[in-house]
């Protein structure tokens, strides 16, 4: 099932173990466990095809598992132009800007990069029964990715807390949902303890499954293969696991000679669910996690990241940080985004414009540095966020009187 030379490595204690798809905590510590896969030989040539899978030699499946996949990838990296100019009026900075845009995946959101690994292989270990707790993103891709398939899937859910967009498609995919009184913090504890108590019997779609996250590593092959290695990546952070995975993945670049430089992380937190971003400024290193996170940025409302070790990693790796942003901040990069550049993200995807704007302005980010913003989901995601945009709604009784605005709209423009 996997390929040679891949090894599971505990995250805190180094130690390695075989590659077990069944494991998903080291032995001697407890704590998470990353993949290793080897590079050697690996070439910019290696790579054909398009979207995750063109990745295959960098991926820890054999080539024998036949992968669940829709086009997952290959999404668009879009350079940012009004923006730039927005920055250069205002704070006189000019960085070059760019939106990989994960909106445009299958389901809307960068979790189909991971679950188009981890359903390849639960399809092959021919499990029973698959379960993921989520803010919405994993919801919506694990059912759709576990619907193509043939395996039944069981989400957790904080009730009332997943935007409707995420909901209606977890729905529409046939999933069966378990809502949960609490955070996603008690979805997640809940299946961590299911997982753990059914001693195969569940297979976890969540990121403490370390399978999950090699495909989601695949935003860093795309952008280094389009415009080579930025100086900032700078990514929303919920949980934790994609800011790692795109770290591991320059990581990877890096190490198989295919890139010559490492880019600078940033992690994005909203400021009610801050727990690592609050951290980072008190230099600690654990996070100081929240009980009851709050934020409009519902896929990245969790208090106790399950990937916070990693995620910290590849913070202080890089030589980047965190940061933190307020709601209002959020929504009004979601707004400029879309009114900009056309761009619709939801809430978590914008807070990383949010991020850029903020360490523009205290000068982290200066004339010449090249950024990449993870918009990590659709706008379409939530509908809700959306319409607390403002806009100017004019209204007309006939369509006499709607051509009459038109043209007195024409003539003062």
């Amino acid at each position: 099932m996997f390929r040679r030379g891949v090894v599971l490595r505990c995250v805190n204690c180094g130690e390695i173990y075989e590659p077990d798809p069944f494991l998903f905590k080291c032995r001697k510590c407890g704590s998470l466990l990353e993949v290793l896969v080897p590079v050697e030989g690996v070439s910019w040539s290696s790579f054909r095809g398009r979207g995750v899978w063109r990745y295959r030699p960098l991926l820890p499946v054999s080539d024998d598992v036949k992968p669940v996949t829709m086009g997952e990838g290959g999404t668009p990296l879009i350079r940012c132009e009004n923006i730039e100019a927005w920055l250069r009026d205002r704070y006189g900075v000019a960085p070059r800007v760019y939106v990989k845009f994960e909106g445009a995946n299958p389901t809307g959101s960068f979790k189909d990069r991971g679950m188009t690994v981890i359903a390849s292989i639960a399809r092959s270990l021919r499990v029973k029964l698959v379960a993921a707790a989520s803010t919405g993103n994993t919801a919506s891709s694990a059912a759709a990715y576990t619907a193509r398939a043939g395996l039944k899937m069981v989400l957790v859910l904080p009730k009332g807390k997943v935007a409707k967009g995420k909901l209606g498609q977890s729905i529409l995919y046939g999933a069966t949902i378990i809502e949960v009184d609490g955070s996603f913090d008690d979805a997640m504890k809940a299946v961590q303890d299911a997982v753990e108590a059914s001693k195969g019997g569940i297979y976890p779609f969540n990121s403490f499954n370390p399978w999950r996250l090699e495909g989601q590593k695949t935003i860093a092959f795309e952008i280094a293969e389009e415009i080579g290695v930025p100086d900032f990546v700078i990514v929303p952070v919920g949980n934790g696991g994609n800011i790692s995975a795109i770290w591991k993945g320059f990581n990877e670049l890096h190490k198989a000679g295919l890139i010559d430089k490492l880019p600078r992380m940033v992690g994005v937190q909203a400021e009610g669910a801050a727990p690592l971003a609050t951290a980072f400024e008190k230099g600690l290193d654990k996070p100081l996690f929240v009980d009851k996170p709050e934020t409009v940025a519902t896929a990245i409302r969790i208090g106790r990241p399950v990937n916070w070790m990693k995620a910290l990693r590849a913070v202080k790796e890089s030589g980047g940080l965190f940061t933190k942003v307020s709601d209002d901040e959020i929504l009004s990069a979601m707004r400029m985004l879309a009114s900009m550049e056309g761009v619709g993200a939801e809430p978590a995807g914008a807070s990383s414009l949010a991020g850029l704007l903020k360490l523009v302005e205290d000068g982290t980010i200066g004339n010449n540095d090249t950024v990449v913003l993870v918009a990590t989901g659709h706008a379409l995601k939530d509908p809700d966020a959306m319409l607390r945009a403002s806009t100017k709604m004019l209204h007309a009784s006939s369509s006499s009187e709607a051509a009459k605005l038109l043209l007195e709209m024409a003539e003062k423009s």
